[in-house]
């Protein structure tokens, strides 16, 4: 049986997307949330079953995901640590822990994955990367890719990698909304109604991203496709290098990187 431990947006979306994916069946999920409502809305759903308690859940599942915020994860793991056994697989998706914070409070033997999912999975479109540590077996890092290939894109990495991952596609959406709202307002500033605006914007948006997706060509290739000598495309492209938003974004990700390690840092440093 599958356990999650927290069911907030991301839990949620994670035991929506195995179900509906029927990847697992809901007598074969087991949830626990302190958030009652949560958990009875789930069941309300899914007609899965609901723990009373992380250490019931625990005893009932052997794969085990961790969902809650990363200041409750030290709290969270000192409870479950009795109960723990060897075929226990944790996989948590708590932005900004390392997975020796993991094994700092459950020893270097406990079977950890990291995942590092953002917000469009709620939509099915996500991003998550995935790390584990060597405890884990091949087998069991890909059954957990199966099981969130509902929400998105799947793909592993070295942990090392995770701060500038973090930096972009788990902050990422946010600096595309913010593009998508620029966009919409400056064309509300050419007459069109904002309804209309941010549709176009972000409808635009998505279909270059498929086409970047689907078609596996640079950017800069389509780009240039689409920009004619002297064009409107040409004027606008223009105007965005002279407000040099190329080096903007590249110096937002660094910020992000930069951030994401000073905050694990100190979470390994205060232990929560």
């Amino acid at each position: 049986m599958i356990g999650f431990i927290g069911c907030g947006n991301m839990g949620s979306a994670m035991v929506e997307g195995i179900i509906t994916g029927r990847l697992r069946k809901s007598v074969e999920i087991i949830v626990y949330d302190h958030d009652i409502s949560r958990t009875e809305s789930l069941k309300e759903r899914f007609g899965l079953k609901v723990a009373a308690d992380p250490l019931s859940l625990l005893r009932e599942s052997s794969e085990v995901f961790l969902s809650v915020k990363p200041q409750e994860m030290g709290g969270l793991l000192q409870t479950i640590k009795p109960l723990l056994r060897p075929e226990h697989l944790l996989i948590t998706v708590a932005a900004g822990l390392n997975i020796s914070f993991y094994e700092k409070y459950l020893g270097k033997e406990q079977s950890v994955v990291r995942l590092m999912p953002n917000t469009p999975c709620l939509v099915g479109e996500g991003m998550i990367v995935v790390c584990s540590n060597k405890n884990v077996e091949s087998w069991q890092e890909q059954l957990i890719i199966k099981l969130l290939k509902p929400l998105g894109k799947v793909i592993v990495l070295e942990e090392k990698h995770f701060d500038a991952v973090t930096a972009l596609s788990g902050s990422g959406p946010a600096y595309i909304f913010l593009v998508i709202e620029s966009l919409a307002d400056g064309a509300v500033e050419m007459g069109l109604s904002r309804d209309v605006a941010l549709m176009l914007a972000s409808q635009t948006v998505f279909g270059a991203a498929k086409m970047c997706l689907d078609s596996g060509e640079n950017p800069s290739i389509l780009k240039n496709r689409i920009t004619s000598p002297a064009g409107t495309t040409s004027a606008a492209l223009m105007a965005l290098e002279e407000g040099a938003v190329r080096s903007l974004f590249a110096k937002a990700v660094a910020a992000a990187t930069h951030r994401s390690k000073e905050m694990g840092s100190n979470m390994d440093l205060n232990g929560n």
